[in-house]
């Protein structure tokens, strides 16, 4: 008897994360935005896909990392995550153990959702300032297709200073 195995598959395609990555890389040479490293992962907090542009420092891939962690893990984005818990320090800290310091609570880390409502996985970008990492990331997700958890950028997304 043959049996034909079937190799697990990521809940997002390598052809979606890059195209996720893409356009946050466009957006941020359209915007003037420092050089980003941005992270796709799946929903089991894989990486599925990641680019570090030319002049990032070399924490940048693993604060992207941490971002798309912290939102996968906590299931809402970080902005959300840093505006709830800003005045619990000892969870947030309690939260950075438990993921063995995958955990960046600050904007940049975007839930990707189907059509379904569900989250599939989440992009993390770091590089520039925390809101407009946020919005390369929401504009890429929505720009590939899915829906970006938070839907919006802030409002004020252009004027953080790094």
């Amino acid at each position: 008897m043959t049996e034909k195995l079937v190799a697990n598959h990521s809940s997002l395609t390598l052809a979606d994360a890059d195209k996720i990555i893409d356009e946050a890389l466009s957006l941020r040479s359209k915007h003037h935005i420092l050089p980003l490293a941005v992270v796709v992962l799946d929903s089991g907090g894989h990486v599925v896909s990641f680019k570090r542009q030319d002049g990032c420092g070399i924490l940048r891939h693993d604060i992207a990392i941490g971002k798309a962690w912290a939102s996968l893990g906590m299931g809402m984005p970080t902005r959300h995550i840093r505006d709830r818990l800003s005045d619990r320090p000892s969870f947030q800290a309690a939260l950075s153990v438990a993921s063995d310091g995958r955990f960046i609570p600050t904007p940049g880390g975007v839930l990707i959702v189907n059509e379904e409502g569900i989250a599939i996985g989440a992009v993390g970008i770091s590089g520039d300032a925390s809101d407009k990492d946020e919005y390369c990331a929401i504009e890429a997700i929505k720009s590939a297709g899915f829906i970006a958890e938070p839907p919006m950028p802030a409002s004020n997304w252009n004027e953080g200073k790094l």
